[in-house]
């Protein structure tokens, strides 16, 4: 390529149309793909198979600008072999970005019920099932303000809530049974978390630490606490510091599902003052 060859390609790249409003969101659209391509194959082989990608389109181009024509040929002749080993070798990681496609919010909207009321089962039933075999626990409910200084203090966990996961974390034998779960939507974010004990003078000196320590956490944000006491088996919940005891299944399902309720409504309008019914 001559230079004046040159001058009038980017004489010809100057005068393209002005830039509007759609190039925008279309230039927005494909950065969002792309951070969320990259997001997805960080820390798996898809990253090495992205850099010999890029390697290939770079000496494409330097191909044609060098007049490589071996070279060009070469790789205008292999590149659709390349992109059908890719996908034989990458199938396990395409299949889990298509399954993180499908997790989308967008996505979620649609069985967001059926979700819910799966949650609020799977949680009644292992509340239940540590209430009769007397065992201690407590599990915290996230609602409009975050508790990401909580979970950071315990084990990061991140996993779907199921009745066998908070069982299996609160058996006595387990590292994690002491202190908190912290409850994410339909998710466990962490385990063994620590929380502040409350300061009230006005409990009973017979409340235990978990039962302080839920009081303790509902004081200082909009979140909702079960505890479940290791001496009696009680099942207890707390909001706003306020501590209601020896609540029965029938009664923890409804305030539950209020809770569920009240998190989508916060995660709309932002208004504090919701109380559970």
């Amino acid at each position: 390529m001559n230079p004046t060859e040159l001058i009038q390609r980017f004489t010809e790249l100057l005068r393209r149309p002005p830039v509007t409003w759609w190039d925008v969101l279309d230039i927005l659209v494909v950065s969002i793909l792309i951070y969320e391509l990259l997001k997805l194959i960080r820390g798996t082989r898809g990253v090495q198979l992205a850099l010999g990608m890029l390697l290939v389109v770079a000496l494409f181009y330097v191909s044609l600008g060098l007049q490589l024509e071996t070279l060009n040929w070469l790789i205008r002749n292999i590149i659709g072999y390349v992109v059908f080993a890719a996908i034989v070798l990458l199938q396990a990681d395409i299949r889990r970005a298509l399954v993180h496609l499908g997790r989308g919010r967008l996505f979620r909207w649609f069985d967001r019920n059926v979700s819910d009321d799966d949650t609020v089962e799977e949680l009644v039933v292992a509340t239940t099932t540590l209430s009769s075999r007397k065992i201690g626990a407590i599990i915290v409910f996230e609602r409009s303000i975050g508790l990401r200084n909580y979970i950071e203090s315990g084990i990061v966990l991140d996993a779907k809530l199921t009745y066998d996961l908070v069982v299996s974390i609160f058996q006595r034998t387990s590292p994690l049974h002491d202190g908190a779960v912290i409850v994410q939507g339909d998710r466990v974010a962490a385990a063994a978390c620590f929380l502040p004990l409350t300061v009230n003078p006005r409990l009973s000196r017979e409340l235990g630490s978990r039962h302080r320590a839920a009081i303790g956490v509902t004081e200082e944000n909009d979140s909702v606490a079960v505890v479940v006491s290791e001496e009696t088996g009680r099942m207890s919940i707390v909001e706003d510091g306020d501590l209601e005891f020896d609540i029965d299944p029938a009664r923890l399902r409804a305030r539950l599902r209020s809770v569920v309720t009240l998190r989508r409504a916060r995660g709309k309008n932002k208004q504090a003052g919701y109380s559970l019914g």
